[in-house]
């Protein structure tokens, strides 16, 4: 009688792979935004699964001989996952920030639609960088280096070992602030724009309190800030996309 010894170790293996890299796309910007079907981003999963397999699935070991140890890995390789994605996403939100701040500036906070990357509401302008960073690394084949993180990730973060918290903490930290630091950084020349621009509507009405200041500061606020904003928009996402790059480049070897 012939039998397939091999076969629980593979599925267990192809299990802890999936788990991790399922985990990650489900948070990784471009690869895993709520706009993409759920359908498509598991095939994905799967699919990367089945490509990562030969590569890695010399980390893992032997099938652990109880419960609590198989699921002490699966959990731990599932906490990885999200703690890459959601690394990724957090470097993501420099674009909300940087949005919500340029849309103050130019008097455009109340206009709102529906975030596709994020799935609810959000303000137009931060939707609309949020959206065209997402185009941008598949353009310039960041999605590429991403995927890289997932392969190295395992060089990393050995499987089975515990996770280690402290590291963890400090990443977030650290992460957390450099978004918010690359987003005042982006809206910097909007924020000297708006403070030289209300400096000097200010001294209008001063000199001319007869003017309805506020039905000619509001147009000529929100002209001046869209010329503005077309004119930095490269140079802003060319910054923006250098620091994802450092971002994501933690993860890969």
């Amino acid at each position: 009688m012939i039998t397939i010894d091999f076969l629980p170790q593979t599925a267990f293996t192809f299990m802890l792979i999936f788990s991790r890299l399922a985990a990650m796309i489900t948070l990784l910007p471009a690869l895993g935004e709520t706009s993409i079907p759920a359908q498509v981003r598991l095939a994905l999963a799967l699919l990367l699964s089945m490509v990562m397999m030969p590569l890695v699935a010399a980390s893992y070991g032997p099938i652990p001989d109880t419960v609590p140890a198989l699921v002490f890995i699966v959990v731990t390789e599932i906490a990885v996952g999200l703690f890459i994605g959601g690394a990724a996403r957090i470097v993501m939100s420099a674009l909300h920030v940087a949005g919500n701040i340029i849309a103050l500036q130019m008097s455009l906070a109340f206009a709102q639609n529906v975030d596709p990357t994020q799935g609810q509401q959000g303000v137009l302008i931060a939707n609309f960088l949020s959206l065209l960073a997402v185009t941008l690394i598949f353009a310039t084949n960041l999605d590429h280096l991403m995927i890289a993180a997932m392969r190295d990730s395992y060089d990393l973060f050995v499987p089975g070992q515990l996770i280690p918290v402290g590291d963890f903490s400090q990443m977030a930290v650290t992460l957390v602030s450099s978004s918010f630091r690359i987003g005042l950084q982006l809206a910097a020349p909007f924020l000297v724009f708006g403070l030289i621009f209300y400096v000097g509507i200010g001294i209008l009405s001063r000199l001319m309190p007869q003017i309805q200041i506020f039905f000619i500061a509001m147009p000529a606020n929100i002209m001046l800030g869209f010329f503005l904003l077309l004119f930095l928009l490269g140079a802003m996402m060319t910054w923006f996309l250098q620091g994802f790059e450092q971002s994501i480049s933690m993860f890969a070897a």
